[in-house]
């Protein structure tokens, strides 16, 4: 193939990105239309879309109840006691950041939040031209007080009207039909019953819509839009966030929120104190009884016996005695209290029960242990709320609070053994006192006892009641858990729908919309529309390109005509002027996959061009079925190819005839249609036809009739030199060049090229091969403006 279309092949293969982005520039009326769309529905979305605000308040968690360090008390050290204890975590502030972001997000405690708030049982909508807008609180028209609600209530198909007649009445409106009644009054519908009251914001003549919610489902909803999270790492602060169409309601959610999330923190540290005060309450109890038993035993052992008081020197003795003895009885309280504690926390029943305070066991270790104990069961309590048992959350908890609950079982043994060899002292110094105490007087010795027994037990009274007034003194100083430390607040406008990310949005869905349409009009489309088309398609060689001609004659190639079309067929006799170097050409035959792909009109042109050179050129219409080239020419014929072929008395000068307009050029038709064209064609008087037609004219060009439909050009291609295969954008299917490739590859047709028909542009790119050069000389036509809309939007 000659050098110059290899040249021109790799040319487009240069230009195929420019090629791609031109799909898109010349529907650049597509995006302005898109972005234009898309910007006009944005505007009408924002003027129309319910605007969110930004409701957040900002907790501190208090942690003022941090463990003592236990490992130091025991003597660990680093070593390996104050290690396990950290395990245990006792070294960890009683407040977990992470535990109450947990328990302000778990639903049970938004579902209690919500029962405590009834006003949310109902939306009010005020009915706008375009649409209704939630209200609340005192900028409501009206107050809804919801007297009995069934589950139906929540199920309405449509929401309930409230059209105000007057500042005393109303219409309501719902599936059950329309009822005038006046405020105050109690509704019964079908689904519940409830009040509506007026409120200063009333206005005669609006609409209101009601939306009943289940308190329980609503909850679950407000849980799913609220975010809770700490400030930072290193501070007991969190922020409670959450977007509201209606900022005030907002604003009592998050506040309800907090209260209750305090009030149940500060119930559940109650809890500890109450325990103790109802331990103490059952040991005074039996303290008084047992005191006024020896008090009066007291009294009537003087009564018998006549005497007031003792000696002094005895009532000293038995003083240190009765000293011992104390001692000997705070050992012995120590001791059942610790095995009280003991009995307790084996006890199955109180597995996940709170234990009371160590009372009087002035031990550190224990002390940190048994608040650590109820701080583990408190957060499992917690946890509780929100998982269920099996929750991995419970299980490590469980396994927590079983290790602490040995740690407390083996703290409480070696306590016991201290106060086992401290009993064992005391009782001995007090038999020692004993034995020296019976030399005394029976009688004073008799009443000493009893005093005894009576200063002991008033002694352990008062001790008892130093401990419930301490717990009754923290049970009145219980503080929340947190301090609002950023009072809650609405943000000054709205944060959803953003304006600015709306508007981009719409701006690129107007760019995008139009390129995935026009890229999957690309992917679905079965036309030829660009010269990729071909080359991805087939390996033939492409001879040129003919833009689009803006005309109804068939003939524009003239000898004074600079038209573009013009122009781009004297580009194309020179391409085949070089594609004929190696080869001579003279007969060349136009074939074409089906008919209106312009074979007939390139024939005509490319005929012309050549023999405005001073070629004698002859065209020869051998579309005998379907002739149309003498017709567009606008000439007439006696005799054409079919007469020639029956009537052997005709010459070939008979058969000839001069086009006007152009010099050196004439055209031979087809002549009557015969009933065996296919036949007709292997005469061979169509061989002796071309034999002196070769002798007579530079080039002979066929117009035949179309491959994809009868075989005529297979049998001329014996006569022929090469064939230009006529290929029309935007009408030949890309399936007909796998005909185009096949019959190229067998060598069915001599000199097989391409020629493109019908391109749109040279508005764009000027004139020539494809592409073309873009000098600009030539004569373009200009349009009118229609004609230039038209074209704009027929694309």
């Amino acid at each position: 193939m000659s050098k110059n279309i290899q040249d021109q092949e790799s040319a487009g293969e240069s230009i195929n990105l420019k090629a791609e982005l031109a799909k898109y520039t010349h529907k650049w009326y597509w995006f302005v239309l898109g972005v234009l769309l898309c910007m006009i529905a944005a505007f009408l979305y924002l003027r129309y879309a319910t605007p969110e605000y930004s409701i957040s308040t900002e907790l501190l968690i208090r942690d003022d109840k941090k463990g003592p360090d236990i490992g130091g008390m025991m003597g660990g050290g680093s070593g390996s006691g104050s290690n396990s204890f950290a395990d245990l975590g006792l070294f960890k502030s009683q407040q977990n950041i992470d535990n109450e972001i947990e328990v302000l997000k778990s639903q049970s405690l938004l579902q209690r939040v919500f029962a405590k708030m009834p006003q949310l049982q109902t939306s009010i909508f005020v009915k706008g031209t375009f649409k209704s807008s939630e209200t609340y609180g005192d900028k409501a028209p009206i107050a809804v007080h919801i007297l009995h609600l069934d589950s139906a209530a929540y199920k309405l198909k449509d929401l309930v009207t409230i059209k105000i007649k007057n500042g005393q009445s109303f219409e309501l409106t719902d599936n059950g039909g329309s009822t005038v009644y006046n405020f105050g009054q109690p509704i019964n519908r079908s689904y519940g019953s409830f009040m509506v009251n007026a409120l200063p914001a009333l206005e005669t003549g609006e609409t209101i819509e009601l939306l009943f919610h289940d308190l329980r489902i609503y909850a679950d909803a407000y849980n799913k839009k609220m975010t809770i999270a700490a400030v930072n790492q290193d501070a007991s602060a969190l922020t409670i966030t959450m977007n509201d169409a209606v900022p005030q309601k907002g604003i009592d959610i998050i506040n309800e929120l907090v209260a209750v999330y305090n009030q149940e923190g500060i119930e559940d540290k109650n809890q500890i104190s109450t325990n103790t005060i109802n331990f103490i309450n059952a040991r005074l109890v039996q303290l008084v009884q047992e005191l006024s038993g020896v008090e009066k035993k007291v009294a009537d052992f003087k009564q018998q016996n006549q005497i007031t008081d003792v000696s002094s020197d005895v009532q000293a003795f038995y003083s240190q005695a009765t000293d011992l003895y104390k001692q000997k009885e705070q050992a012995s309280v120590q001791a059942n209290v610790l095995k009280s504690i003991q009995d307790y926390v084996n006890t199955p029943g109180n597995k996940y029960s709170l234990v009371p305070s160590s009372l009087g066991i002035q031990d550190p270790t224990l002390n940190a242990l048994v608040d650590k104990f109820n701080e583990l069961q408190l957060r499992r309590k917690e946890q509780l709320t929100t998982v269920q048992p099996s929750n991995i959350l419970i299980k490590n908890l469980d396994a927590s609070i079983a290790d602490v609950r040995r740690s407390i079982t083996e703290n409480l043994s070696n306590i016991e053994q201290g106060i086992a060899v401290t009993q064992k002292d005391l009782n001995g110094n007090y038999q020692q006192f004993q034995t020296r105490l019976q030399g005394a007087p029976q009688v004073q010795r008799q009443l000493l006892e009893i005093q005894r027994q009576q200063a002991i037990k008033e002694g352990l009274y008062s001790f008892l009641l130093q401990q419930k007034e301490a717990s009754q003194l923290s049970l009145a100083a219980t503080v929340a858990n947190s301090r609002t430390i950023v009072d809650t607040a609405a943000s000054d406008g709205p944060v959803s729908p953003k304006h600015g990310l709306v508007f981009l949005a719409a701006f690129l869905l107007g760019l995008i919309l139009p390129f995935a349409a026009i890229y999957g009009a690309g992917l679905l489309d079965d036309k030829v529309r660009l010269q990729k088309d071909i080359t991805e398609k087939t390996n033939v060689p492409i001879l040129g390109e003919i833009a689009h001609a803006e005309t109804e004659h068939n003939l524009v190639v003239k000898d004074k005509a600079r038209t573009p079309v013009a122009e781009m067929f004297r580009l194309m006799r020179s391409n085949l002027q070089f594609a004929a170097i190696d080869k001579d050409i003279q007969v060349i035959l136009s074939t074409s996959s089906m008919s209106g792909e312009g074979k007939t009109f390139f024939c005509t042109n490319l005929g012309a061009s050549i023999a405005l050179t001073g070629k004698k050129v002859a065209i020869l219409e051998f579309d005998i079925r379907k002739p149309k080239l003498v017709k567009g020419l606008g000439m007439t014929t006696e005799n054409g190819i079919t007469n020639y072929v029956i009537n052997h008395k005709l010459t070939v000068t008979d058969l000839l005839m001069q086009v006007s307009e152009v010099e050196n050029l004439s055209v031979i038709g087809a002549g009557p249609i015969p009933p065996n064209p296919a036949e007709l064609i292997l005469s061979p008087r169509i061989t002796q036809l071309f034999t002196e037609l070769k002798q007579q004219f530079d080039y002979i060009i066929v117009d035949t009739s179309p491959v994809g439909q009868v075989a005529d050009v297979f049998t001329l291609n014996q006569l022929a030199d090469a064939c230009l295969y006529v290929v029309r954008y935007n009408y030949t299917f890309k399936e007909q060049l796998n005909i185009v490739n096949d019959i190229y590859l067998n060598k069915k047709l001599s000199n097989l090229m391409v020629v493109l028909n019908d391109s749109k542009k040279q508005n764009s790119y000027g004139y020539g091969y494809g592409y073309g050069y873009g000098y600009g000389y030539g004569e373009v036509t200009k349009k009118n403006l229609w004609k230039r809309l038209k074209g704009l939007f027929g694309r």
